[in-house]
């Protein structure tokens, strides 16, 4: 029997890392369901409305693809891009200030044509209204730092400080996108001190000057 899809055994360097401190990887061009929206994550009504309709749009569009194609994968995890206008908001934690970006990754063969019909269904089935902002998005992150962080996602801020202030200026490297997170635990069974999230930066080595 086929083992089924799942991303986090594909790519174990980009999904599934044991690191605890900052490396670089090379990630490759991925594509995903997306959508966008602001605000703090623990109060907007908005994010856990586009959490809802990934997850709705993303599980459909397996079931479908088991069905119709024989191809069966594992759904992907949570991934979020996070940024500010004002780094400063980032960076002290001003979450009514953040700017985000949702996502969950989808194998190469499922076409633009799935996506759309498992939009429709699942907008049929659920009523939710976040359904019809979702949009598939490729990115190629390239070269970045990435990190195993255990703990709850308030206590990022020293691992992200180490990052800006020690490892990239000390590895002669500078940001390129932003800030990216994959939750590998689900908050709602895991207490805050043993969530597992991987903290990844785009980054490029800086010119000579």
């Amino acid at each position: 029997m086929t083992a089924k899809y799942d991303v986090k055994r594909e790519l174990k360097t980009c999904y599934s890392p044991k690191n605890t401190d900052w490396e670089v990887v090379d990630v490759p061009e991925l594509r995903y369901l997306a959508i966008d929206g602001h605000g703090d994550p623990n109060t907007s009504a908005a994010y856990r409305h586009a959490v809802e309709a990934l997850y709705a749009t993303a599980y459909t569009l397996k079931f479908a693809s088991k069905r119709d194609l024989g191809k069966d994968y594992v759904v992907g995890p949570l991934e979020g891009l996070w940024w500010a206008d004002d780094m400063g908001d980032f960076l002290a934690r001003r979450k009514d200030n953040w700017q985000w970006k949702l996502l969950i990754h989808v194998p190469d063969w499922i076409t633009a044509d799935m996506i759309d019909s498992a939009e429709q269904a699942a907008l049929t089935k659920k009523e939710l209204p976040a359904i019809a902002d979702i949009r598939t998005e490729t990115l190629h992150e390239g070269t970045s730092a990435q990190v195993l962080h255990i703990g709850s996602y308030d206590d990022e801020t020293p691992i992200l400080a180490r990052l800006h202030d020690d490892y990239l200026p000390a590895s002669n490297l500078r940001e390129t996108g932003p800030h990216h997170e994959i939750y590998l635990s689900d908050p709602r069974r895991t207490a805050p001190a043993k969530l597992k999230t991987i903290l990844r930066q785009p980054v490029e080595a800086k010119p000579v000057e």
